[in-house]
């Protein structure tokens, strides 16, 4: 009982799968912001359904008016953006519909967003969706990305942040 006590806590953060479907590395992203890391470690995920959930605990830092993308601080610091797609910024909110607000504090697992997959696929570039840790640059955390080939939302750890 005293040596748990005295344990050290667990340094290592794990990120979640948010969507449901492949997992491919950020590199094979059809767009150099993303493969070429601009915006920072990351992997993405082809979804298989049109729904988006928290990957972490956390507070939503960033949705915007467009609503093709999801902003959240965990509680770890790490900043993850979950950005639907490809070029869905020109979609003007069209096909999302958010479920959370800037400010809420949310739990793995909790619904984010519904999307509409088909409309995405016929009206964006792609569905790929990059998951990308946007202050990865300025933290002194490792990031590992998961070897698993199939995310499944809550389930799959796809990135685990380590001190």
């Amino acid at each position: 009982m005293l040596k748990n006590m005295f344990k050290k806590s667990n340094p290592k953060s794990e990120i979640y799968a948010p969507v449901n479907g492949k997992i491919v590395p950020i590199e094979d992203v059809p767009d150099p912001v993303f493969s070429q890391k601009m915006m920072g470690e990351g992997i993405a995920i082809i979804p298989s359904e049109g729904k988006a959930y928290a990957p972490v605990d956390g507070e939503v830092i960033q949705i915007p008016d467009t609503k093709h993308a999801i902003g959240i601080r965990a509680d770890d610091g790490s900043e993850i953006l979950i950005h639907i797609g490809l070029e869905t910024v020109s979609l003007d909110g069209q096909g999302f519909n958010v479920l959370v607000n800037t400010g809420d504090t949310v739990s793995v697992g909790q619904p984010l967003m519904e999307f509409d997959l088909d409309y995405i696929k016929n009206h964006a570039s792609d569905i790929i969706t990059p998951i990308v840790i946007t202050n990865s640059k300025d933290t002194d955390k490792n990031y590992t990305m998961t070897d698993e080939k199939e995310g499944k939302i809550g389930e799959t750890v796809i990135i685990t942040a380590s001190s």
